[in-house]
């Protein structure tokens, strides 16, 4: 499968690349025939502060930012654009002056943050950040995550998304389905894929892909 892999490279930075597989794969919300592959971004340091730096750029500078919630292994990233906030000044309700970088647990579909992690919600301005998404109901999700512990989402931001906004929310992305020519999602009924017995050949996720 890998084989197949196609490069496509950010319009804002040349040292930003995601890749891209094709074939027939499920997402937890959809079918698609591209699997997008942002490993390298989040991994790998060099690309991770690019990422951050393009992302702030995209961002703006939000009145607050006391908190940036990490979906899909974005750690990485997400600790560099807490970096990228702090050196333009951006303003933080904390009392120690510095930016939380915390990610949530998922059960069973379920978003929740522990008791010792919630605190950096409870009251807190937040930026989310995904690695990738398609449908925007991860988003929506955690959205309502966040308002459940207390939180106020400023902002969305993700290395891919398909979407521009959720609700009243926009989506500040790296990438976005203009990038990756021929890219399509399809809820299970109407993918073209299974209406001609097309096996799947993955699972997909932000974290990666398994092989079925």
């Amino acid at each position: 499968m890998e084989e197949r892999m196609v490069k496509f490279y950010s319009k804002d930075s040349n040292n930003l690349a995601l890749h891209a597989i094709p074939g027939h794969f499920a997402t937890s919300h959809s079918h698609i025939n591209f699997y997008i592959d942002v490993t390298s971004i989040k991994a790998r340091l060099k690309e991770a502060r690019e990422a951050a730096k393009v992302l702030c750029a995209k961002i703006g500078n939000p009145t607050y930012v006391d908190t940036i919630v990490c979906m899909d292994g974005t750690e990485v990233v997400g600790a560099l654009l807490a970096e990228e906030f702090e050196a333009c000044h951006v303003h933080s309700t904390n009392q120690h002056k510095t930016i939380y970088v915390v990610s949530p647990e998922e059960n069973n579909g379920q978003i929740i943050f522990r008791d010792n992690t919630k605190l950096a919600l409870e009251g807190k301005h937040v930026v989310l950040l995904l690695a990738t998404t398609t449908t925007g109901e991860t988003i929506r999700r955690s959205m309502e995550c966040i308002q459940y512990y207390g939180g106020i989402t400023e902002a969305v931001g993700a290395v891919f998304s398909t979407v521009d906004s959720v609700g009243s929310m926009k989506v500040r992305s790296l990438f976005t389905v203009k990038d990756v020519p021929g890219y399509q999602a399809f809820s299970q009924s109407e993918c073209p894929f299974c209406k001609k017995g097309m096996r799947l050949e993955a699972m997909v996720n932000g974290f990666g892909y398994s092989k079925i």
